[in-house]
């Protein structure tokens, strides 16, 4: 029960790391003053830990290693691909073509860690 319970929570935090990277994004795009309120800074932050904490409990749980379950090394590679490429693209200072070119990388990553994480496989394609 607890197990299902984590894997529910991490699905919503991942479900909503989503759509607020989603929205950061446009808001990039479209030079938003949104992107500047306290509230856009601090809340993925907030979800984006909860995430991190629910996914170790369920890697505990589910008895995986990330340096013998491949597909949860791979999981977290990209993760620090996405992370890279989403501060890169959310960080004021560069070019708006790097920037976009930069979220719509991070998204395609984002993606493949989903992917990965139904099918249990880093093999996707």
């Amino acid at each position: 029960m607890l197990y299902e319970l984590l894997k529910h929570l991490h699905i919503a935090t991942v479900n909503l790391t989503f759509a607020l990277f989603v929205v950061r994004g446009y808001w990039m795009i479209i030079d938003s003053p949104m992107l500047v309120r306290h509230w856009v800074r601090v809340v993925p932050h907030v979800n984006d830990t909860v995430l991190l904490i629910a996914a170790i409990a369920l890697t505990v749980l589910g008895r995986w290693h990330p340096l013998t379950d491949g597909w949860l090394t791979a999981k977290l590679i990209a993760l620090l691909l996405y992370i890279a490429l989403g501060s890169l693209a959310l960080r004021p200072g560069r070019p708006k073509w790097v920037r976009v070119t930069a979220w719509l990388l991070a998204l395609l990553v984002f993606a493949y860690i989903i992917l990965v994480a139904v099918m249990k496989d880093p093999w996707i394609f």
